[in-house]
């Protein structure tokens, strides 16, 4: 099934949840000299339009990106998260968003190298295209097998993102069997695994099966915008849940995560969850 486009929901509140986590990640993996890997399992097409083609359709960054654009009163964190997409706008008016792999890229070091999976045609064309780089390898292939050949890195340093856009049902069990065998290969490696809330039990029991699997340092958070809708359909928010995350990310979270809270909700019901384990 390949019908998902995430340019309909390009800078909505889950891609500032998500990209927010991913530029801390990466950001702290730049603390130390040695190269890492960056690994994009469901990486979409790189740059998003806002001002026109999908993502205007249903203008989903209005609730998201956009209502930080102009917050002056944000934590240091996440107002550079927000220059960072500014920077793809040449400090202008809001009319692009970066997904995942240009926000990596943003904060890629000539020693890192980034490997990038997109099987969507349409999306994968645009996607090699502004990814040309001597750093980076797109490769048009479906990440949950793609990655398989790649653990453990060369450096020993690897931070994956991922991201599928859970239109198949079975995406919730590859992704489980995806991180069982990528810990058994390279247990040292950070993960960074996004899902949606909605009013289905895929989602919750995802998140159980996560927090089962067998790792010591692990992080979990999630913002919900609004309350569920009445007919039952709909995301309400999302979630990251973080294998080997850095020891400073709850503490970052706990100074953002209200602030988004703040900026992001619709309406009494939206909130914020936060539980971690890092020895």
């Amino acid at each position: 099934m390949l019908s998902y486009r995430h340019g309909f929901h390009a800078g909505n509140h889950a891609d500032v949840l998500k990209h927010f986590v991913l530029t801390q990640v990466l950001r702290h993996a730049a603390l130390k000299e040695k190269p890492y890997s960056y690994i994009d399992t469901h990486a979409g097409a790189g740059m998003y339009a806002l001002d026109h083609g999908f993502a205007a359709q249903n203008a989903e960054f209005n609730s998201g990106i956009a209502r930080l654009w102009e917050a002056t009163d944000l934590p240091a964190a996440l107002a550079e998260y927000v220059a960072l997409v500014k920077a793809c706008n040449k400090n202008g008016p809001l009319r692009h968003y970066p997904g995942s792999p240009v926000v990596a890229q943003r904060l890629l070091r000539p020693q890192d190298r980034m490997r990038l999976f997109e099987l969507h045609p349409n999306d994968f064309k645009p996607l090699q295209q502004q990814m040309s780089s001597r750093q980076i390898i797109v490769e048009q292939a479906d990440g949950f097998n793609g990655i398989k050949a790649l653990l453990p890195p060369p450096s020993r340093r690897a931070i994956t993102l991922i991201d599928p856009p859970y239109e198949d049902k079975q995406d919730y069990r590859r992704l489980v069997q995806m991180l069982r065998d990528s810990l058994q290969r390279f247990a040292t490696g950070t993960y960074m695994v996004w899902y949606p809330l909605l009013q289905r039990q895929e989602p919750a029991m995802l998140a159980h099966q996560l927090s089962a699997l067998p790792v010591d340092s692990w992080l979990h958070v999630s913002l919900s915008v609004h309350a569920p809708s009445a007919d039952g359909f709909g995301m309400h928010g999302s979630g990251m849940f973080v294998i080997n995350p850095p020891w400073t990310l709850p503490a970052v979270l706990e100074d953002v995560m209200p602030v988004l809270v703040q900026h992001l909700g619709q309406d009494d019901a939206a909130s914020f969850s936060l539980d971690s384990h890092i020895p």
